[in-house]
């Protein structure tokens, strides 16, 4: 992963951008749309897949760890809440730091394993890994099986009477969500270029120089590699609580490799790419199953162009489009700011 795939310092047209998306995500629960609840449903999930896939840009785009096995916590996180959660009432606030948690040790332990390797070995051990809690689940009755496990109810928070957070609100749902989303795209861009995230990026460039520099790599990827899993926890907490089912498929290969292309298709190694990703991916996985039975073979397609003509992702295809408009615009400004040639006057018969 070289630093030409990456875009890190966001210009201003694409802060402007996001700050544009981030209104019309505030605004849209007030637009009084038709089926209203069919889109808050759809983008509460897109937003909890861009918190998902914040969580591997982590390890994928500031770190350079690819792994396929990412999907584990997000699934592990949301079957603690299934587990704990009691049939007949709303579960306790304190399922959601006890299903990250669960998801930020299993991510240690794991972590403690894999990222002693790197490469191509570090992608299939992270696979392999995964795949052992997919089976795991899958043939286990007590984890609902291949049939999966229900949460029937949403936390709620009241005082006397009055209810003032009210998860089964799918209004309330979205905004917490996007509160979710925002904070932690914060808190990872001010990670990025921190001392930590600094080391981070420098491990992903040149990790042998980092190691000659006096850095304990494999402690710092082992606590991105947590970290990343904690957040990939929250991610499928909140996936458990908006669709009230979990199963064995949030664990498998497959999601993990539906989080690694949104990465790389929004752009990696900023955190909005991230997001931008994880909003395209899924629309275009709507758009090309309405249009053919063959949507796999479109969305492969379209992922492929997009690796081939914007290695930095959308976001980067945005930026290489302003530059390259202001690359016109400057010599014509300068043509137009130049003094006019003046041809000296010749005097004859003198």
């Amino acid at each position: 992963m070289t630093a030409r795939a990456h875009l890190e310092h966001l210009p201003r047209v694409l802060h402007a951008v996001l700050a544009l998306g981030l209104a019309v995500l505030l605004a849209l629960p007030w637009l009084g749309l038709d089926n209203e609840r069919y889109y808050l449903q759809l983008l509460t999930q897109m937003m909890v897949l861009a918190l998902f896939a914040m969580s591997l840009d982590l390890l994928q785009g500031v770190t350079g760890l690819v792994s396929l096995g990412h999907a584990a916590f997000f699934g592990l996180a949301g079957y603690v809440l299934a587990l704990t959660a009691p049939p007949d009432q709303p579960p306790s606030w304190w399922t959601l730091p006890l299903a990250v948690g669960a998801s930020a040790l299993a991510a240690l332990v794991i972590g403690f394993f894999v990222v002693r390797t790197r490469g191509i070995y570090f992608i299939m051990v992270t696979m392999a890994f995964a795949q052992m809690l997919y089976y795991a689940v899958f043939d286990n009755q007590a984890f609902g099986g291949s049939d999966g496990l229900y949460v029937m109810m949403r936390p709620v928070i009241e005082w006397g009477q009055t209810r003032w957070l009210d998860l089964d609100n799918p209004r309330v749902l979205y905004h917490v969500v996007l509160a979710v989303l925002v904070a932690a795209y914060v808190a990872l861009r001010r990670l990025l270029f921190s001392p930590l995230g600094r080391v981070l990026v420098g491990i992903r460039i040149n990790e042998h120089r980092m190691r000659a520099l006096g850095y304990n790599t494999f402690a710092y990827k082992l606590a991105a590699f947590t970290v990343a899993g904690a957040l990939a926890g929250l991610a499928g907490y909140l996936w458990a609580l908006q669709t009230g089912f979990v199963n064995p498929e949030l664990l498998g290969f497959h999601h993990s490799a539906h989080a690694v292309m949104m990465v790389i298709l929004g752009g990696m190694g900023n955190f909005a790419g991230a997001i931008v990703g994880a909003f395209a991916f899924e629309w275009l996985l709507h758009l090309a199953k309405d249009a053919t039975k063959h949507w796999q073979l479109l969305v492969g397609a379209f992922i492929v162009l997009v690796v081939l003509v914007a290695p930095r992702g959308l976001l980067g295809l945005l930026h290489d489009a302003q530059r390259r408009a202001q690359t016109v615009r400057r010599p014509t400004a300068l043509a137009d700011d130049a003094p006019a040639l003046s041809v000296p006057e010749t005097h004859h018969g003198r």
